[in-house]
């Protein structure tokens, strides 16, 4: 298992969200009688103080998903994490940044471009993110680029972690579509120590503007739905530390999704372990 080191910003930033803790915790004692029975399941709550706007688009509820909604919210922005990979930081031998690689834009994130050659293990899965503009009915966003990264199942990071710091797979990025969607063919991230397995993304109003981090219009992270986790932790190949990770963790006590903006940021989910997973999530910003 690799060794998460987040940094002094990192750790800031998880004392303050400690310290609001008890309020928080107010807020999901309130929202636990009328929360749908998929987001209790996963700790999720309510989208307290976001912009939202009704919508004939919603998402299509699952037995192992979560998230389903009649309205777009503007979803909280998010740290980036110690393993972006966006030229905003480096890996002790310099900065790193995936989005300047050749090759980088692309659906399928499963092997790594240039000069490596990985190809990351895993149960397959299928993202695909709905971009749309809060301020204008929900409506899709087109011509946005889109960059995903996310853990390996042992739970390390391409660029940064050891065993995989000289591969850049499970990075990539993609242009929304006339209906604000891109999709990427990837694996189910593993659960490592102290997080609720997510996935983390940036937004930038352009393809052009992809080359750092400091363009980017929107931060945030997707979180998958417990059933989903327990189906791919509890039998696939592989996963086998992120079955006694993800025992120890709760969207309620994960540093990011412990606030009360988690239901906007959890995916629906189908599909199984043998015939793989696909994921959906509607992202709205205010454009």
């Amino acid at each position: 298992m690799p060794h998460h080191d987040h940094g002094l910003a990192h750790d800031l930033d998880t004392l303050m969200r400690r310290s609001a803790q008890r309020r928080r915790a107010l807020r999901w004692l309130g929202l636990a009688g009328a929360a749908p029975l998929a987001l209790l399941g996963c700790g999720g709550g309510g989208d307290a103080g976001a912009t939202s706007t009704s919508s004939s688009d919603s998402d299509s509820g699952s037995a192992t998903g979560g998230g389903t909604s009649t309205s777009c919210s503007v979803i909280p922005s998010e740290t980036a994490g110690p393993y972006p990979g966006d030229g905003t930081n480096g890996n002790g031998s310099g900065t790193i940044n995936a989005l300047t690689l050749a090759g980088i834009v692309r659906s399928d994130i499963r092997t790594s471009v240039g000069s490596a050659s990985g190809t990351a293990a895993g149960v397959p899965l299928t993202v695909t993110l709905k971009l749309v503009n809060t301020a204008s009915s929900c409506a899709g966003l087109q011509g946005y680029a889109i960059y995903l990264w996310h853990c390996t199942r042992d739970g390390g990071y391409s660029l940064y972690s050891a065993g995989v710091a000289d591969e850049n797979f499970l990075r990539g990025v993609q242009v929304t579509d006339a209906n604000g969607e891109v999709s990427f063919t990837t694996i189910f991230p593993g659960c490592y120590s102290g997080r609720w397995p997510h996935m983390h993304f940036e937004i930038y109003p352009s393809l052009a503007s992809a080359t750092s981090g400091s363009n980017d219009v929107k931060t945030s992270q997707l979180a998958m739905p417990a059933t989903a986790c327990n189906q791919v932790y509890g039998t696939a190949t592989g996963y086998d530390s992120s079955a006694s990770n993800f025992a120890s963790i709760s969207l309620a006590t994960d540093n990011v999704f412990s606030d009360d903006q988690a239901a906007t940021q959890i995916a629906s989910v189908t599909g199984s372990v043998t015939a793989g997973f696909a994921a959906t999530l509607t992202v709205g910003i205010a454009a």
